[in-house]
């Protein structure tokens, strides 16, 4: 059965002068891509989509030289839209993001609101899966909303509990045909240690 690989972009260069959604990968990040071709999963992908965001387009750049394919760049797949705030630093992001979760059908400070953003990440990630036959896919995204997939995929309701391990970086796999999680988040670049299975 084909499967799903849902991957966050690792680290990410911040500049709180420059728009989030523009923001690049720092050297760790590149460093965290690159280390994951050496992946015994990486081989089987024969799909990447990958959000707009130069974050994520980036790192599925790396994974497209190494498998020969093209990048599928879809719009809708962004982060949850926290443009009514911009940066903020990260203990107040923090913060924020508990609120985002803990009160999905409200908007937090103008933010997205994380019902709405659960619906578009899964009404793409159905769109792209649609065809008869996908074969294994890859979706490059960001972690708030590869959550709320996450959630969604497995049934759960909208909360943190399943948020992916800090700095990004993090994947988590779905058998397509049988609807079921194989494995929750673990790191992109190493085996071991399972983070959530």
């Amino acid at each position: 059965m084909p499967i799903a690989y849902y991957i966050t972009h690792p680290q990410v260069q911040v500049d709180a002068n420059v728009p989030v959604p523009e923001w690049g990968l720092s050297d760790i990040g590149k460093a965290r891509a690159v280390a994951m071709l050496d992946q015994p999963w990486i081989g089987s992908i024969r799909r990447i989509v990958s959000s707009a965001e130069r974050k994520a387009r980036e790192t599925a750049e790396i994974l497209a030289t190494r498998l020969r394919l093209a990048v599928e760049v879809r719009e809708r797949m962004h982060e949850n839209d926290r443009s009514a705030t911009g940066f903020l630093p990260p203990p107040e992001f923090e913060a924020v993001a508990d609120q985002f979760f803990a009160n999905p059908n409200d908007s937090i400070r103008g933010w997205e609101r994380a019902i709405d953003a659960q619906r578009r990440i899964v009404s793409e990630v159905d769109a792209v899966l649609g065809n008869d036959d996908p074969g294994d896919t890859a979706f490059v995204g960001h972690g708030g909303v590869g959550t709320l997939l996450l959630l969604s995929l497995t049934g759960r309701a909208i909360s943190r509990e399943a948020d992916q391990p800090a700095g990004g970086g993090n994947y988590f796999a779905y058998d397509i045909g049988a609807h079921s999680l194989i494995h929750g988040w673990r790191p992109i670049d190493r085996a071991s240690p399972r983070l959530d299975d």
